[in-house]
């Protein structure tokens, strides 16, 4: 009798264990289709990611010259600029970024001598609005030599450089782009020469018998200069046409600053900081072209030296 009720028991006991466990599958299985049916990355990639070939302006201009898009060659060269510049979508949203920051610096000196408007993409073409040095030893925004620098009056030695004094370069910039506008007759030219040279584009003008640059045969990275600024001009005058939605808030800004006139040596530039309550990183920001952390200035030259105003760094 005993061994009958047990084993009832544990008859019973299956039963409920088997009943729970249907319960719990049929419970999970509705779960199951209840759950959205999970994609895989690639489907979702090919679905969500698209790359568009681009449609070129119908006109373009650089200084109010015109390209000439109808011919195949010049379309084509156009459009490749266009695409890497399009993106490259990282340079192109600090590209953004930056020319709202420096372009109220840059266009001023261009307007005061003449020179159009679009050379400032010529500065973003050469250096990104950033105060980078070539392996050739090119400096700062407008990628000056030496040799140049000095030549149009910028000073420059192992205390003091010029060429990262965004207002004196750009000036030196003007003057040199004026002189081979006059020599070349259009911008076009002298923003090729920009790149190679006077004496290079004056050397294969004569060596084709042809002028203009669109008719030149120039190397590759001369042959694309020109291109570059009107694609890098395009993309910063029309950035939601071609994808960059930057918030206004995202844009990068210039600091208000005061003027401070020095004559005389500044035996160490980290303690003349302190006197306007920086450091010496803050104050280098606003005064790149002071190279060393201390100004020799024997001959009594006036420096015109920014500080910050209202504690903004």
């Amino acid at each position: 009798m005993l061994k009958t009720k047990f084993i009832y028991k544990i008859i019973f006991g299956i039963g409920v264990i088997t009943i729970l466990s249907l319960g719990y599958a049929f419970i999970n299985q509705d779960e199951v289709r209840l759950q959205p049916k999970m994609k895989s990355p690639e489907k979702s990639f090919e679905k969500n990611y698209n790359v568009f070939s681009l449609e070129l302006p119908k006109n373009m201009n650089f200084a109010g010259e015109p390209v000439p898009l109808d011919q195949p060659d010049i379309y084509e060269r156009m459009d490749r600029e266009l695409l890497v510049n399009t993106y490259w979508q990282s340079n192109g949203i600090l590209m953004i970024k930056r020319a709202k920051k420096y372009f109220p610096l840059i266009e001023p000196i261009l307007k005061a001598n003449g020179v159009p408007d679009d050379f400032k993409y010529l500065a973003v073409a050469e250096s990104g609005l950033t105060d980078v040095v070539s392996p050739a030893g090119a400096t700062g925004f407008w990628q000056i030599m030496e040799s140049t620098g000095e030549e149009y009056g910028l000073e420059i030695n192992s205390n003091v450089d010029e060429r990262y004094h965004i207002e004196k370069s750009t000036q030196v910039a003007c003057e040199y782009l004026k002189e081979a506008k006059e020599k070349f007759g259009t911008w076009t030219l002298a923003a090729a020469s920009y790149n190679v040279g006077m004496a290079g584009i004056s050397n294969q003008m004569e060596r084709q018998k042809i002028e203009g640059y669109y008719n030149l045969l120039l190397n590759e990275e001369t042959e694309r200069y020109v291109f570059r600024i009107l694609a890098i001009k395009e993309i910063l005058s029309h950035p939601k046409k071609y994808s960059f939605n930057i918030d206004e808030n995202h844009l990068y800004k210039q600091i208000e600053t005061k003027t401070v006139q020095v004559d005389t040596p500044i035996t160490d530039i980290p303690d003349f900081a302190k006197i306007f309550g920086l450091n010496y990183k803050q104050f280098k920001i606003h005064n790149p072209w002071l190279r060393d952390n201390y100004l020799v200035n024997r001959s009594g030259k006036v420096y015109q030296i920014k500080i910050p105003k209202d504690n903004q760094y």
